[in-house]
């Protein structure tokens, strides 16, 4: 779980802010049974002309996506359009009561999990945690600094963190209180972007919270915030996430390319090789210890050592397009997003539905 060192209340006083003033007195909006067997809710819908990465269509877990999720039991997530759905005792449920503060669906972006194992999830229209069959969702009216939520994360002592369009707020479980980044640029090249968006949070080995961003990769330890693009070289501010591999090593996903992170240091490892257009997506680290990343919304790479492989799809193979790559606990790995979900067995892609296989 990514997780941070407690804050105490004077170094929280010198970086965090007010967040809108707001107390979150009255945040309980909604606390009922969460999970629905999936056949009985209704089916998502979407264009069907886009879907030619797969043949089952109608039974996909849902047609785009966007994050998936493992947790300390073992039970697998998945955020995409239309909301969580949980994989559990061989059983896909639905959980319905994730929902817009005007009762519509969601579209979520990421998930996470607390020390006392209450799943949190970051979605469209705010966010929301389920313990056990309890959902509570919370909104701008609660306190958070926007509903539009990109990010989530939770640190060693409870704290949630929480990534906007509108920069980083953080829930004490009383309070959500503002977290100040500097301010970046918008990304023209998306459709969706903004000046103080932050992609990603993430806490390493070593306890140090990193934050990726419009405005650059920023790390925060002992109450100190650095900018770490500038220090180590980056050669953009647009940083999409900072992954860590099991030697500790850190590597940086951007606009411009995927950079190692030594000493301090940035290495552009992709510069003059590959195509980056949109830029480097998720990271991920199978089995062997061979990275695989995702460039320009479309090609997947491994690296392994000295080593940069394009994997080659073909028309019978070619999995969707990849909003995030993820090892789970058994070291299969996932690829999931517009097109469902899918694991890669053997080279090959095999599309996991409502029906599985699992």
């Amino acid at each position: 779980m990514i997780k941070i060192k407690l804050f105490t209340a004077i170094a929280l006083s010198l970086i965090l802010n007010s967040c809108n003033g707001q107390k979150n007195k009255n945040k309980i909006k909604q606390s009922i049974n969460s999970e629905k067997k999936l056949e009985d809710s209704k089916p998502n819908t979407y264009n069907t002309k886009h879907s030619l990465f797969y043949s089952d269509i109608n039974n996909q877990i849902s047609q785009v996506v966007r994050t998936i999720f493992q947790d300390s039991k073992g039970d697998i997530w998945f955020g995409g359009e239309g909301g969580v759905f949980k994989f559990s005792n061989n059983l896909l449920t639905h959980i319905d009561s994730i929902k817009s503060k005007s009762g519509k669906k969601v579209t979520v972006k990421d998930i996470a999990e607390d020390n006392d194992g209450k799943i949190w999830i970051g979605h469209t229209d705010g966010i929301s945690s389920i313990d056990g069959e309890k959902v509570t969702n919370y909104y701008e009216s609660d306190g958070l600094i926007s509903d539009n939520v990109w990010s989530i994360a939770t640190d060693k002592n409870g704290r949630v963190w929480i990534g906007t369009i509108d920069g980083v707020c953080v829930f004490n479980g009383l309070d959500f209180t503002k977290f100040v980044l500097p301010e970046g640029k918008v990304d023209s090249t998306l459709g969706i972007s903004s000046k103080t968006m932050v992609h990603s949070i993430f806490e390493d080995s070593k306890g140090i919270l990193w934050f990726s961003s419009n405005a650059g990769l920023f790390s925060y330890a002992n109450n100190s915030l650095i900018n770490v693009s500038k220090k180590a070289g980056i050669e953009t501010n647009f940083v999409n996430e900072i992954f860590e591999d099991k030697n500790g090593k850190l590597w940086v996903s951007t606009k411009n390319g995927l950079y190692n992170l030594i000493d301090n240091k940035g290495t552009n490892i992709t510069k003059g090789k590959i195509e980056t257009g949109k830029g480097i997506g998720s990271i991920a680290e199978d089995k062997n210890g061979n990275l695989w990343f995702v460039s320009n919304q479309h090609y997947l790479y491994t690296y392994a050592g000295n080593e940069l492989l394009e994997f080659q799809k073909s028309d019978d193979n070619k999995g969707p397009v990849v909003f995030q790559i993820f090892k789970d606990q058994s070291n299969r790995l996932w690829f999931v997003g517009f097109g469902g979900a899918f694991r890669l067995e053997n080279g090959k892609f095999i599309n996991v539905t409502q029906n599985g296989p699992w």
